[in-house]
């Protein structure tokens, strides 16, 4: 077994760290959704999320890696949902930093990865209590009438530049984000979310999973090029609807440095 190992032409995929959560499904989460590249616990990742989850249904959380050089990736994944996977964001005009809110099935670890430019995942997490069902419970959406009508509608802010060049961006999209667990009921959720500068570059995008809550809410924070009237959203779900809007940038009234 030893020679055979020797004359491999694949590399031995990388040992994985022990999870200081203890979550028994980590090191699966790990292999299928980071892959078997090198991977360390790093405090400078920050995942927050309530203790203990008074709705199951959205509970908020963050990753947070802002303190980490070189992020190109995050990544979040709730171990013990029954679709672990809450969302991948790409980071380029961005800064590492995302927030949500996501269904919870039962207690469980989250934890959040981001890969730097090396290709090495840092990775850090909290444990959320939570008396289960977030993931199975039908959406309140679907209690309205005219909760058609409306798939798809964006709200959201853009709060000024600040002196690092950097404007938060909150939105909401009308969406019940349904996971499919419910018989009967197939599953219907935001897949795909661009953030533009206008007539400018990519800022950032993210693949949302079916974990993430119902009328999914996010927060990044965005590096806009200088002068950006405006950023653009771009996105579908997974029954090919199509989302967008139009958010207008303020004006910045900071001395950036160098100024």
């Amino acid at each position: 077994m030893g020679l055979l190992a020797a004359l491999s032409p694949f590399p031995a995929p990388a040992a994985s760290p022990p999870d200081p959560l203890g979550s028994v499904l980590w090191d699966a989460a790990r292999e299928q959704y980071l892959g078997d590249g090198p991977l360390v616990f790093d405090d400078r990742v920050k995942v927050t999320a309530p203790s203990n989850a008074e709705d199951t249904r959205a509970v908020p959380i963050a990753v947070d890696a802002r303190s980490l050089p070189g992020v190109t990736e995050l990544v979040a994944i709730a171990d013990m949902n029954p679709f672990p996977l809450v969302l991948r964001m790409r980071v380029s005009g961005a800064v590492p930093y995302v927030a949500t809110r996501i269904k919870i099935q039962q207690a469980t670890a989250v934890h959040g990865a981001a890969r730097t430019a090396d290709g090495v995942w840092h990775v850090s997490g909290t444990l959320v209590d939570a008396a289960g069902g977030g993931c199975s419970a039908p959406p309140l959406s679907y209690a309205q009438s005219d909760w058609a009508d409306h798939v798809g509608e964006v709200q959201a802010r853009v709060w000024p530049p600040d002196a690092d060049g950097v404007a938060r961006l909150r939105l909401r999209i009308r969406h019940p984000n349904d996971t499919g667990l419910v018989p009967g009921i197939p599953a219907f959720f935001v897949e795909t979310l661009s953030v533009h500068a206008e007539n400018g570059p990519e800022l950032a995008r993210i693949d949302s999973l079916e974990p993430v809550s119902e009328n999914p809410v996010f927060t990044l924070d965005l590096r806009p090029p200088p002068g950006t009237a405006a950023l653009t959203l771009k996105g579908r779900d997974t029954q090919g609807g199509a989302i967008a809007a139009r958010v207008p940038v303020p004006v910045s009234t900071v001395q950036r440095p160098g100024q």
